[in-house]
């Protein structure tokens, strides 16, 4: 009898000890290349009846390593009560445009395909990366966007391309992005 007694006790301490494993783990998740993204509308585009929707979001946010270059990406987000927690896999399905909303400088050197945003798409496995490369023939910067798995990533991926442009009748000057690739 003591070993059944036992048995909803130690399902109980796994139960939390698996909830403070997981709370841990996206709280220590490594930091986003920028700052979170703006959430500037969602649709759903599943109904359920008791639990959440799913839905498209759209976010924007800003290149935090080249002033005047925004991106805005749309994701699918799991609704259902897995969605609500956290605990559902996001689908790869990722599309990204990128603009330039301003005069365009560049605050450091930079690599070749350095993340310029990424997000966790599931709760361990799975994140979204936006990175950036310059295309310095054209003097274009360029972004895509890719989700990646710890054991295999998904070919489903989008490009936008930022022309590097004066802006305003002050901005005379244009940078060369090649300049700043290391």
């Amino acid at each position: 009898m003591p070993s059944n007694a036992m048995r909803p006790f130690t399902f109980k301490w796994r139960s939390l000890v698996l909830l403070l494993l997981v709370v841990a783990l996206t709280q220590a998740s490594p930091a986003v290349a920028a700052d979170e993204p703006d959430l500037i509308f969602r649709r759903s585009t599943v109904f359920k009846w008791v639990s959440p929707n799913d839905k498209l979001a759209t976010y924007g946010v800003d290149d935090p390593e080249v002033d005047g270059v925004a991106c805005h990406f749309t994701v699918p987000e799991k609704g259902g009560f897995k969605g609500w927690l956290g605990l559902a896999e996001e689908v790869s399905d990722i599309s990204l445009a990128c603009r330039q909303i301003g005069p365009i400088h560049f605050k450091d050197k930079m690599a070749q395909g350095d993340d310029m945003f990424r997000q966790r798409r599931s709760l361990f496995f799975k994140k979204m990366q936006i990175v950036r490369g310059c295309d310095a023939k054209r003097n274009v910067l360029v972004y895509m966007v890719y989700s990646d798995k710890l054991i295999e990533g998904s070919p489903k991926n989008s490009t936008s391309s930022v022309p590097i442009m004066p802006w305003g009748g002050g901005d005379a000057t244009v940078q060369k992005c090649g300049e700043f690739i290391q």
